[in-house]
């Protein structure tokens, strides 16, 4: 299934001002529950897993509030897969927004402790859970994996059908979208356009090295990316007042919602780095839009953002 999403223009005063043009890449909008870059980084592991006869169901890693968990669970539910969710914290945490749902698509849930989760990319530990689950085919946390790389490929070959551009901006949390998007930039286009990934999780300098395990023989000759560690705001899920409320006024002044805990960064630091002049007069930008909207509910739920200010999650309905 290709799925073409699309690029819209975006106005705000900050743009004109830097004489800069800057449009954002709907993928939040290429499904209602399986958004942005999830949807892209699970369609070719799914596709593997449905031809291996020696799998018969998916396990992965995440919180309790993980998106990636979220869309797993339902396109899972889709493909007729069983999928197990190993998942940081306690049982109690079954019954919030995301787990909620994640249990009525059918995933099984596994409560693990944070000295466990630690172990996820651990050989021997991954080896003990494949023999528990000898017939599940393990994805790692947040999907990025060399099957998530080709989906996110994509996203390169539909922005070329669509317009020309010369910088790229995406949110960073496991390495797996940038990978993609550098293989996707080797492979699709005449010339190298400026790839920029947004850390969202501090101390992030070690994904640029989880990045280049991602990335084909090819894409290993793109020297035209970066990963800007600086603008976590924090660190994962976190965000200030302040934060908030310039990311509520350029949602209301573009009239496309952004999230505060991925793409809502990459938001933040293009207006920082527009102050900062970091781009050339003439610049044409795109923001990726990785969704990651039904993250809004949990933080709801949790009275860290107020539901008066942020659209309410998509529904079960929209199944």
């Amino acid at each position: 299934m290709t799925i073409l999403s699309e690029l819209q223009q975006l106005h705000h005063p900050l743009f004109t001002q830097h004489n800069v043009q800057v449009q954002v890449k709907r993928d939040d909008l290429i499904h209602p529950i399986i958004s942005g870059n999830k949807w892209r980084k699970l369609k070719h592991n799914l596709i593997y897993v449905k031809q291996q006869p020696n799998f018969n169901g998916v396990l992965s890693f995440g919180g309790s509030y993980s998106n990636h968990i979220h869309a797993l669970a339902f396109a899972c539910y889709q493909q007729k897969l069983p999928c197990i969710g190993i998942i940081r914290g306690e049982e109690r945490y079954a019954s919030n927004y995301t787990l909620t749902w994640v249990k009525h698509w059918g995933m099984k849930l596994h409560f693990v402790d944070r000295k466990t989760y630690r172990r996820r990319h651990s050989s021997d530990y991954l080896m003990a859970l494949q023999q528990q689950y000898p017939d599940y085919f393990i994805v790692p946390e947040g999907g990025s994996n060399e099957w998530a790389t080709p989906g996110v490929a994509e996203v390169i070959t539909e922005l070329n059908q669509q317009a020309e551009f010369d910088t790229l901006i995406t949110p960073v949390g496991s390495g797996g979208t940038l990978a993609g998007l550098i293989c996707g930039d080797c492979k699709h286009s005449d010339k190298q356009h400026k790839l920029l990934g947004i850390a969202v999780l501090k101390g992030a300098d070690y994904l640029t090295n989880e990045v280049k395990k991602l990335l084909s023989e090819s894409a290993r000759h793109h020297h035209n990316w970066q990963l800007l560690s600086n603008f976590h705001c924090g660190g994962y899920a976190k965000f200030s007042t302040k934060d908030t409320q310039r990311l509520l006024e350029f949602n209301q002044i573009t009239g496309v919602k952004f999230e505060p805990v991925y793409s809502g960064k990459m938001v933040l630091a293009l207006l920082d780095l527009l102050e900062q002049n970091h781009f050339a007069k003439g610049e044409r930008i795109v923001l990726l839009h990785t969704g990651g909207m039904q993250g809004l509910g949990g933080m709801i739920e949790r009275g860290i953002l107020n539901a008066d200010d942020w659209p309410v999650p998509l529904k079960a309905s929209n199944e």
